[in-house]
């Protein structure tokens, strides 16, 4: 979630884009992809997209299955459904996929040490934020690429990476991408939204959920100041809150999440152009 004090690099975004190598089952499946990216397909006629128990919209008749980045190795098959009602099928085979690890000295901090009654505020935060993932999906407000949260953007960092803190694994990798930013530079929306939470949490510190439609939530943590206020409609381009190094953070930067239909997935799948999302051979 922080600057790391020692991060071994692991293959960038072409590599994940290109699937992982792992055995397949005779059954070999038409394409392959890691947990916490996004496989797309595009058909004309498209009007709908089903991915296990979940149904939506597509995009300009591309259908875009998001992958969780806690999603266990296997197959998973994704659906479209045609203009005439027929249904297609594909499957997208999941491989096992080591992001890295990174150590980070948060020293004497709450964070690090958290007592007793922080840890009974994080739970009650948890379940606010548990809300969030169980809301209706309504049509989406974006097109993809997303914009920028912040600009210039630099290099995104760390998603799903293991996280030491003070000699202790957490208990999940990390769900978001780190962009390393001066302190107090503008944190602007990605694309229109309705603001769900914004709000100084323990271990995200000041942050804001925003949700885009189609599932689509953003997530902007340990911001030094709070620019928006939950249930406030925001635009594009609209300045949110500002860079800084609240909560779990041993240093300024923003951290910006994505989950889209429920999958927590790395932000630059839809920071980038979408024609470069691999496509589903069905």
């Amino acid at each position: 979630m922080t600057k790391a004090k020692s991060i071994p690099r692991v293959a960038g975004l072409l590599a994940l884009l290109s699937g992982a190598s792992f055995a397949a089952e005779p059954q070999a499946a038409a394409t392959s992809a890691n947990p916490g990216t996004v496989v797309r397909w595009s058909a004309p006629g498209t009007k709908r997209c089903i991915m296990g128990k979940r149904g939506w919209a597509p995009l300009q008749e591309t259908c875009y299955f998001p992958i969780d980045l806690l999603q266990k190795p296997g197959n998973v098959k994704v659906s479209r459904r045609g203009a005439k009602g027929q249904i297609e099928t594909a499957v997208v085979a999941v491989g096992p996929w080591n992001y890295g690890t990174e150590q980070i000295d948060l020293g004497d901090t709450p964070q690090a040490n958290p007592s007793p009654e922080d840890l009974q505020r994080n739970a009650r935060e948890q379940k606010r934020v548990s809300k969030i993932w169980v809301r209706k999906e309504t049509p989406a407000r974006f097109e993809l690429p997303l914009g920028a949260p912040v600009s210039p953007l630099p290099e995104a960092k760390t998603f799903g990476w293991r996280r030491i803190f003070n000699g202790k694994e957490a208990e999940q990798p990390h769900m978001g991408a780190d962009f390393a930013i001066v302190a107090g530079t503008p944190v602007v929306a990605v694309a229109d939204g309705t603001v769900l939470l914004a709000d100084d949490l323990f271990y995200a510190g000041k942050a804001i959920f925003i949700d885009h439609g189609d599932g689509l939530v953003t997530e902007s943590f340990h911001l030094s100041e709070i620019k928006v206020a939950k249930g406030q409609e925001v635009a594009k381009g609209d300045t949110i809150g500002l860079v800084g190094s609240t909560g779990r953070s041993s240093g300024p930067h923003l951290y910006f999440g994505v989950r889209w239909h429920g999958a927590r997935i790395n932000p630059e799948f839809l920071l980038g152009d979408p024609a470069k999302i691999p496509a589903v051979n069905p």
